[in-house]
């Protein structure tokens, strides 16, 4: 492995920008198509694009502080050293593949990940289990650092703490360089956007990406199959949707002017349900210099299909 950068003190938009380099070890469970909160779509925006993803929340604070003391734990648990890297490190055969690596344990030709978890996410660390897009962190970090062996270390808040070692495996270290390698070369650097895989996810950058649009218009070709298996679908999910309905409508009139209906496999509730709203018709008639002030305009583009 060879050094890319310091990241002591390094600020963190500069550690942003450097991350844009290549892919991390984040990003090689989302190329994998094996992270279910990141798509290959989102990391490949990132690394053509010049925005930075500024955005913070509680969860990801407390992840960055309680690193110290998950791996001040594996320490505890396992008599071990581990040593910060403070570096961000490159594979010299792959300089596409970073790894800006937690802790590095001394001794041992190993590195650490440390992580927290809710209790609502206890059973995916469950009997030794591992979610799969955090192995593959550390299967990419174990091929750009040369390494044996990687532990990962979770601490599940008010709940446990555990840890596990995952040996190197030459097949799967094989298989991930080339399908990062493939992404890397065929996507990042061609500027091709990879296939969608009709999540959420892909919805929401696919928007971002293409949220500016020109007022032209193109000839639609090869897609006539598809419009139809979608206008199947559609017709389908209607179907579905009035059968879930009628079933929900059945158990509110079993309900009647009881909130709760249970037995030993099922618990059904209609509980009433109090929210305040701003009434904007009435402020745009009542108050319209208030209305104008705090309005707030929002861009998308309203995607529909009809049949000619």
């Amino acid at each position: 492995m060879e050094k890319l950068t310091a990241t002591k003190n390094l600020p963190h938009e500069e550690w942003l920008k450097w991350r844009k380099m290549g892919i991390g070890g984040s990003d090689a469970g989302a190329v994998c198509g094996l992270n279910p909160y990141r798509t290959a779509l989102e990391v490949y925006l990132d690394k053509t694009t010049d925005s930075l993803d500024l955005s913070d929340n509680e969860a990801m604070r407390q992840g960055r502080e309680f690193e110290d003391y998950v791996a001040k734990r594996f320490m505890e648990a396992t008599g071990k050293k581990a040593r910060r890297a403070n570096f961000m490190y490159y594979d010299e055969k792959n300089p596409f593949m970073l790894a800006d690596v937690d802790r590095m344990v001394v001794g041992e030709n190993a590195g650490l990940e440390c992580k927290t978890a809710s209790p609502y996410l206890a059973e995916r660390w469950k009997d030794g289990r591992i979610p799969m897009h955090y192995q593959i962190q550390c299967h990419h970090y174990m091929s750009v650092c040369n390494a044996d062996a990687w532990y990962i270390a979770v601490l599940i808040y008010g709940k446990e703490f555990k840890y596990q070692k995952i040996e190197r495996d030459e097949k799967i270290q094989s298989d991930l360089i080339q399908i990062e390698k493939d992404f890397w070369e065929g996507h990042v650097l061609e500027h091709k956007m990879p296939d969608p895989d009709g999540s959420k996810l892909a919805d929401s950058v696919l928007a971002e990406y293409f949220k500016d649009s020109l007022e032209v218009s193109i000839r639609l070709s090869g897609f006539d199959g598809k419009l139809a298996r979608r206008q199947e679908l559609a017709g389908e999910i209607e179907r579905l949707e009035s059968e879930k309905r009628l079933i929900e409508q059945e158990l509110k009139l079993y309900l009647g002017e009881a909130e709760l209906a249970e037995n030993e496999r099922y618990r059904v509730s209609w509980k009433p349900v109090s929210s305040s709203r701003l009434d904007e018709k009435r402020l745009k008639e009542e108050r319209p210099e208030v209305y104008e002030q705090y309005k707030k305009t929002i861009k998308s583009r309203r995607f529909t299909v009809k049949a000619a």
